[in-house]
């Protein structure tokens, strides 16, 4: 085999050192592809110009064609060195700082963000997000309603209005769900008028949008305008179909106008358009209430209770029912499962802390109504049942403090009205007539139609010894009644103290309330005839005497007679199955629950064990 032999005088040619390799990029193979015949170039071109210097021409002849390669390598680097590499992009950042569109998923990214945000009460960092939802796609509805409501739970109303209007200009008016958020807000806030145009052009814009005619009805119902708030709702029918919250409306006016047996078809169609409306069974349930068929309404609590285990409602409301009907026991034990199953929920606790003080004890009571005030310090009905009860206990400085906690809260809503209202029976008790004055007027100027607060100040003026002063205050009460048409007023009664959130169906129902003409005379003689006395002490209670509830000695005697009631419904084995809870832990699951740390422990272990996705962007 021949072989050809350099001469001695030519130098051997350069070869690259043998250095380190370049780490190897997974993400970017193409990469070390190009910095490979980097270093090639590099190396072509340095013995290129050691032969220009020192060689002669037919060196540098035959490195001619290692230069020319070495042209293109520089090329190929030169390229490589624009290509951007590939690296997963977060939230579409790369996408936003280059002023890009991200792809529409990242808009279903943030707004579960936001969800997750809202409910950890990260407001500010919710906002950002729908900021940036809304200069990428200002064509879509939803960060507008997102941001509304978020707004609104601020009490931020301006925000939330002027987000609103620019929603509907950037949708051209054709979102019906803005308008419908709008309106509700309006509503809220006692723009009764401008609630209705918003709600008119919601169906405008979809006529097949149902929660825009049913919130319309109920406008309409509040407001007295009950053959509107009919004319509504068989729109709502006609438009969309069956659907289980009109059927549900049109059953309690029926119910209203005591037509129990076109109520009943009417929830039968509710129930069968949806079997897990828990809403739907809780408001037949408590229609039965009032028919006095007490049998069929505990049955239909137990179907609330299926269709939804953990809603806070159907525990509550059914504890109620049973503490109305005596049994104490079976309604402290419901209680106790709805807090199981809602540790977050003051409303429970409250409830049960007032049951506790009518049958056992109130320090039993002040450690259960604490509890629930650190769980939310901004319910206010928690602060105001709290107050009352120490008024009852001849703690008086103690419930002017409550009172006032709770007025701190909010002074312009109902419940400040009834915190004033307690407030003023405290003072009139205390001997402080002028102070009692001032706080049932400033009552009756967020709530011009309370009867119960006209009724306290007429008493008032009856046991200074001035009587034309209170037949003056009654008249007053019935001349500006009489302007505003079936518009129920709050019941003293033991549901007012217990949220808020069961107003809608009480009110509706006209619960505790005498119907009928001969309803004003009624009044009038229980006015004179109580003019010191138990109404008053009733009205001081603001809902907080559990008048609902019949006396201690009273349920001792018929406690017994009454018995546990008999029902198929396996309440313990219920719990067991559907809520894993042990029905003798209930109390050691009441005692070490922790109200500064309540956090459901579901929601914890999901978003420990999933992350947020990260997607990358076009």
């Amino acid at each position: 085999m021949a072989m050809r032999l350099l001469p001695p005088s030519t130098p051997p040619p350069l070869f690259p050192s043998p250095g380190p390799k370049a780490p190897t990029s997974v993400s970017a193979p193409s990469f070390s592809y190009f910095s490979v015949r980097l270093r090639r170039a590099r190396a072509a071109s340095a013995v290129a110009g050691a032969a220009a210097a020192g060689g002669s021409d037919r060196d540098g002849g035959r490195f001619e064609g290692e230069a020319m390669s070495g042209a293109f390598d520089r090329g190929l680097a030169e390229i490589a060195r624009k290509v951007p590499l590939f690296e997963p992009a977060a939230d579409g950042e790369l996408a936003a700082a280059a002023g890009e569109r991200p792809l529409p998923i990242n808009l279903e990214l943030w707004l579960y963000r936001v969800k997750v945000h809202t409910r950890k009460f990260e407001f500010p960092e919710a906002e950002k997000l729908l900021d940036k939802c809304i200069s990428f796609w200002p064509e879509d509805g939803r960060p507008y309603v997102a941001l509304g409501k978020l707004y609104s739970k601020q009490s931020r109303y301006d925000k939330a209005r002027a987000v609103y209007e620019r929603g509907c200009q950037a949708t051209q008016g054709e979102n019906p769900y803005i308008w419908q958020c709008w309106a509700v807000l309006e509503s809220k806030s006692g723009n009764i008028r401008r609630a209705r145009e918003l709600f008119d052009a919601s169906t405008v814009a979809d006529a097949k949008h149902i929660a825009a005619w049913h919130g319309w009805a109920i406008l309409e119902i509040k407001q007295g305008n009950i053959k509107k708030a009919r004319n509504l709702l068989g729109k709502a029918l006609k438009y969309c179909g069956g659907n289980e919250y009109i059927y549900q409306t049109l059953a309690l006016l029926e119910a209203k106008a005591e037509r129990f047996e076109q109520a009943r078809t009417l929830f039968e169609q509710a129930t069968q358009s949806n079997p897990k409306s828990c809403a739907s069974w809780l408001a037949w349930a408590q229609v039965e209430m009032r028919a006095g068929n007490n049998t069929m309404a505990r049955k239909l609590f137990e179907k609330a209770v299926q269709a939804s285990p953990k809603n806070r409602f159907s525990w509550h409301v059914w504890a109620l029912f049973e503490a109305n009907e005596g049994s104490i026991d079976r309604a402290r034990k419901l209680l106790k499962i709805g807090h199981a199953v809602n540790p977050r929920d003051p409303v429970i606790l409250q409830s049960l802390a007032l049951l506790e003080y009518n049958f056992l004890s109130a320090n039993v009571a002040r450690v259960l109504f604490r509890k629930a005030s650190q769980i939310d310090p901004r319910h206010q009905p928690v602060w105001i049942a709290w107050g009352w009860m120490e008024w009852k206990e001849g703690n008086a400085r103690t419930a002017r403090a409550l009172y006032q906690r709770a007025l701190s809260v909010n002074s312009t809503n109902e419940c400040a009205a009834r915190c004033l209202q307690a407030w003023g029976v405290l003072e009139q008790r205390a001997g402080n007539y002028t102070a009692a004055r001032r706080l049932l007027r400033s009552s009756l100027s967020i709530n011009s139609q309370s009867e119960v607060t006209w009724m306290t100040w007429a008493a008032l003026e009856e046991e200074q010894g001035d009587p034309v002063r209170a037949e003056e205050i009654r008249n007053l009460y019935f001349q500006q009644r009489t302007e505003v048409v079936d518009d129920a007023s709050w019941v003293m009664g033991f549901l007012d103290i217990i949220d808020p959130a069961l107003d809608s169906v009480k009110k509706l129902l006209n619960l505790d309330q005498p119907s009928g003409p001969t309803r004003q005379d009624d009044v009038k003689s229980t006015a004179r005839s109580s003019a010191a006395g138990e109404s008053s002490e009733t009205s001081a209670a603001v809902g907080s005497d559990s008048s609902g509830l019949k006396s201690h000695d009273a349920f001792n005697n018929g406690s017994e007679a009454t018995g546990t009631p008999t029902s198929d419904f396996d309440l313990d084995g219920f719990i067991k199955k559907r809520l894993a809870l042990d029905p003798a832990e209930l109390d050691a699951v009441l005692e070490g629950s922790d109200p500064r740390g309540v956090v459901s422990r579901r929601r914890k272990q999901r978003l420990s064990r999933k992350p947020l996705p990260r997607l990358p962007a076009p």
